[in-house]
Formats: C-alpha cells, sequence, structure tokens
C-alpha cells in the first residue's frame, strides 16, 4: 500500500529505518518511543557497516549513515540522500591513532613521510577527523604521508559500494588479501594507523605498539574546550522524495530526539543514587566531569548545536579531496529542520 503525500510524491505505508543499538536509540528498536502517524519497523545489524551498505542499497527507507559515506554521494549526478540533524555516534578521535613504538614518532609532525595505516578507506569517518586536525594544528597533510587501507585485525576488501575518490599527490593503496594493519604496525611494516577499532594487540599488552596521545583524554578534553567540537561520525539519511514531507521529517527527528533523552535521564536519575547500577568504579564522578564541560545536554542533535562540527567536518571532506565542492550545512540538511 502507498500513500499520497500532499506534496505530489508516493510515500511507502511503511518504513523501514535501520540503526545500530546504541543505548540513545533502544527506546526506537524496542518500541517504547513510536513515530507519531509512521507505521515503521526499527532494524539493526552487528556491523554498523553492514547498515551503510544497505543504505546504498536502498534496502531502508531510513538509515543511519556515516558522514563521509553519505557526502560522497554528492558527487554522483542525482545524489539520493539528505540527512536529519541526528549524529547517533560521535567520539573524539585523539584515542583512534596509533604508532609503532620502535618509529621514533612522539608527535603528529613526526608522521611526515611515514607510512599510515587506515582503516577501511582512505577518509574513513575518524580518519577525516584526524586528519584534519593534524592539518589545522600541526601543518601536516594528507600528502605528506604514503596511506595503507585495509581492515584492523581482520582483512576486509575494498568497500566498491562507495566512491573511492583519491587527491592528487596523495599515495593510497590497499592492504594484501592477507594482511590486517594492525599486525603491520605491529611488525613495523607501517609506522602508524587511524583506525575506528582499537588493535587487538595493543589491548592484548604488546609493547610495540602505543597510542600517539598516551592521555588521550586530556588531550580531547582540551580540544572540546578550545573548539566546541564533539566530533561527529553518522547521521541519519532519508531519500530525497521523502524529505520534502516536513511533517514527516519533523516526526522522525523529535523520535530520535525523543530517545536520546531517555538515555540521558537514565543517567541524570542514576546520579542520585551514585549511579550504583552501573559497574564503573567512579562514574558519578566522571559523569560530573562531564557535565562541566559538555553541558546538560552533553549529546545534542539538531542544527544550530552542531553547526560547527559539521561546517568543520565539510570543509575537512573538501580539504582532502572527498568532495568536489566545499557543501554547506543547508546543502545536506532536510529543508524542514534547517532551524532546529
Amino acid at each position: 500500500m502507498l500513500i499520497h503525500g500532499s506534496e505530489g510524491f508516493v510515500m511507502p505505508a511503511h518504513l523501514r529505518i535501520a540503526t545500530y543499538a546504541y543505548e540513545h536509540t533502544a527506546a526506537l528498536l524496542d518500541g517504547r518511543v513510536p513515530i507519531d502517524g509512521v507505521d515503521a519497523t526499527f532494524e539493526t545489524a552487528p556491523l554498523v557497516s553492514d547498515i551503510f551498505r544497505r543504505t546504498v542499497e536502498r534496502r531502508y527507507d531510513v538509515a543511519e549513515y556515516g558522514l563521509t559515506y553519505f557526502l560522497r554521494t554528492f558527487d554522483l549526478d542525482d545524489s539520493p540522500f539528505l540527512a536529519l540533524p541526528v549524529f547517533p555516534n560521535r567520539n573524539f578521535r585523539h584515542s583512534a591513532v596509533f604508532v609503532n613504538t620502535a618509529a621514533g614518532i612522539e608527535q603528529p609532525r613526526d608522521l611526515a613521510g611515514r607510512t599510515i595505516g587506515e582503516f577501511a578507506m582512505f577518509g574513513h569517518d575518524p580518519g577525516v577527523w584526524m586528519k584534519g586536525i593534524f592539518s589545522d594544528e600541526y601543518g601536516l597533510t594528507p600528502d605528506q604521508s604514503r596511506w595503507v587501507v585495509g581492515g584492523t585485525d581482520h582483512p576486509i576488501p575494498a568497500f566498491d559500494w562507495i566512491p573511492q575518490p583519491v587527491p592528487a599527490g596523495v599515495d593510497v593503496r590497499h592492504a594484501a588479501d592477507d594482511q590486517t594493519l594492525g599486525a603491520m604496525l605491529e611488525a613495523g611494516e607501517i609506522d602508524a594507523l587511524i583506525s575506528v577499532d582499537v588493535p587487538q594487540a595493543l589491548l592484548a599488552g604488546s609493547t610495540k605498539i602505543a597510542r600517539l596521545f598516551p592521555d588521550y583524554e586530556t588531550v580531547e578534553r582540551a580540544y572540546y574546550r578550545r573548539t566546541g567540537i564533539f566530533p561527529a561520525m553518522h547521521i541519519i539519511a532519508v531519500p530525497r522524495e521523502l524529505a520534502t514531507r516536513a511533517d514527516l521529517m519533523l516526526a522522525l527527528y523529535r523520535a530520535f530526539d525523543q530517545a536520546k533523552q531517555l538515555a540521558q535521564d537514565t543517567y541524570r536519575r542514576g546520579a542520585l543514587k551514585q549511579h550504583m547500577g552501573v559497574i564503573t568504579p567512579w562514574f558519578s564522578r566522571h559523569f560530573e566531569e562531564n557535565l562541566e564541560l559538555l553541558g546538560d545536554d552533553w549529546w545534542p542533535y539538531g542544527l544550530a548545536a552542531n553547526r560547527t562540527v559539521l561546517d568543520t567536518f565539510l570543509r575537512y571532506h573538501y580539504e582532502q579531496g572527498l568532495s568536489r565542492r566545499l557543501l554547506t550545512s543547508e546543502d545536506i540538511i532536510v529543508p524542514a529542520l534547517l532551524d532546529t
């Protein structure tokens, strides 16, 4: 069954929506938060990249999508998506840079002339952020290093289902079919690694791998104080034909926001009992420090609270040769939600 919307297009009577199973999307996945006036089924997947690929295949009506995956579609002849200003995945990424301890790399500038591994593809979301930060704050640009793309602890093939631009003057190759970047880093075959995944060898106690920023929490908190940026990794993508329905877009946005607020409320209530339901010691102190730094809504949705974050990522994406033109927030956010 199809429903004819007021703008004249045909809208599915039932929406398939996909997002990873985060605590701030749990209330959508388990049905506690419905979408006003919408019949929808929420789905997830073991790997968030599985959701990305199925989004490309148009197996969902609405879906979580990595920012760089989303932005690369804008260089196609007919970009299929716009975005809700909903950010289900965000993380500070200084902690995502690893080095071989024998390589003599003590600061970002030491990465010049080195071979750096990158998870999945040249320009995965943490990589875009860290390359941009390296350029802005340390004068290190991607063309000053060599790049090897692959899986951190498991070989992965090239993501041939998404555009893979490589800017002129940048040396990029894919790891061999049987190679992993974590093993290459431990063996000294690459000097550094930017990866969403922590190398298993480091977690197992290897002394041959270390983080570039050992006290990364202090560095990341200082970065936030300096810039006001809590890096966003993913957005919620919607097909352009659905994005014309302002009522639907508002209903979707409100549902995602309500689910997120429920997760935040759990932490706020937990503070009354010093988070005795959480297994991590001193968690309440950590929670207090985060509120002091990030504010009461520490995981904000909406464009107003995230314009600097988005504009910075859009600039980095363009500067790194991953977008043909410098996009703006107005280019990518659904029109009905530009005032959120």
